[in-house]
């Protein structure tokens, strides 16, 4: 394993999986980190893991994040130049159900991490944040901006809590830290949770589907490999601390400390029934739709807006929804020999 090795947690996750890919293919050393709960089917999981695990400079460790002494002994042994942090408990619907879940993987697990880099000379650490942090907010597009501090699910309350612990670390010891709140990521390789898989697996059943907010739902549905692009881009640019900044007219996005917060977002939501019908082109047949009331802890819209990442590393989603719902089409396919 070469010296300049990133840390990828959840590597076995769907944006995991890419990233660590992308890094592999860059020539990079990944060691990627994971749990392998049973949130959804590990066989998922573990699919992803053969491929990463075909290259050479790729190997995997199973450890839960929140085992503190296992996590800082996994640190002090690496001495980790780059961590990139994608491992949590997701949804924001479980989050209504297994409170606990989220308060051990979100927010115990990433303080684990932060005392790692902080005790281990870590350069960068990068880590997922998420566009449910806008909560109740209802301004669009989202912008990092704005402030997000009414949360409406225990999801959304731990990803803001982690922006806020990872700026006290940056504070204090200064680590430079980068948050992104990424906006409804998908592709091939997805999570089967999420709403293009759920919709495959329904037009492929036969089985009606849910939609909420009676089809309404606008999403910005960001395709994965734009975002392991971001990710990556990112990774190079450590923040340095904004010498601008004042307490006295806080920008909630930067800070004097080297601390930055970035969205990762298509830029263009789409509503959920035009995403039901590429689904049905691709899959040449049509499904029964299940109109629905909105859901508790969930936003009728969500919006990127991407000037800070354009501005600051040249970088703009290119992947249309027809071509990525084809894309993700194709994959579901051949991952289930349709």
């Amino acid at each position: 394993m070469s010296q300049n090795a990133v840390l990828v947690t959840g590597a076995a996750g769907f944006i995991g999986f890419h990233v660590a890919q992308r890094l592999l293919s860059n020539g990079r050393g990944v060691v990627g980190l994971d749990v392998l709960n049973n949130y959804y089917d590990p066989k998922l999981k573990e699919a992803r893991l053969e491929i990463l695990k075909r290259h050479p400079n790729f190997t995997f460790v199973k450890l839960d994040l929140t085992d503190r002494a296992a996590i800082k002994s996994h640190f002090a042994q690496h001495r980790f130049p780059a961590v990139i942090h994608l491992a949590a408990q997701a949804g924001v619907r479980y989050s209504l159900e297994h409170p606990h879940a989220y308060t051990d993987a979100n927010v115990e697990g990433f303080v684990n991490v932060l005392e790692g880099c902080r005790h281990n000379a870590c350069k960068h650490l990068v880590f997922a944040s998420s566009s449910s942090v806008y909560g109740a907010n209802t301004k669009l597009p989202f912008s990092v901006q704005d402030n997000v501090d009414h949360p409406i699910s225990l999801y959304a309350a731990s990803k803001k809590a982690n922006e806020l612990m990872a700026h006290a670390y940056s504070h204090l010891y200064r680590i430079p830290t980068t948050g992104v709140r990424f906006f409804t990521v998908y592709g091939p390789w997805g999570r089967p949770d999420m709403a293009m898989f759920l919709f495959a697996k329904a037009i492929v059943d036969g089985t009606p589907i849910k939609l909420f907010n009676y089809g309404k739902m606008r999403r910005d549905f960001t395709f994965v490999e734009d975002v392991s692009e971001a990710v990556m881009r990112l990774l190079e640019r450590p923040p340095q601390g904004n010498p601008n900044w004042s307490g006295d007219k806080p920008d909630p996005a930067t800070s004097a400390a080297p601390w930055k917060i970035y969205n990762i977002g298509n830029n263009n939501p789409e509503q959920l029934l035009h995403v039901v019908s590429l689904l049905e082109k691709e899959f040449g047949r049509t499904v029964i739709k299940e109109m629905l009331p909105m859901q508790p802890g969930d936003v009728p819209a969500t919006y990127a807006d991407i000037e800070d990442l354009e501005r600051e590393i040249g970088f703009r989603p290119t992947t249309a929804i027809e071509d990525g719902v084809a894309r993700f089409a194709k994959w579901y396919r051949d991952y289930h020999n349709l």
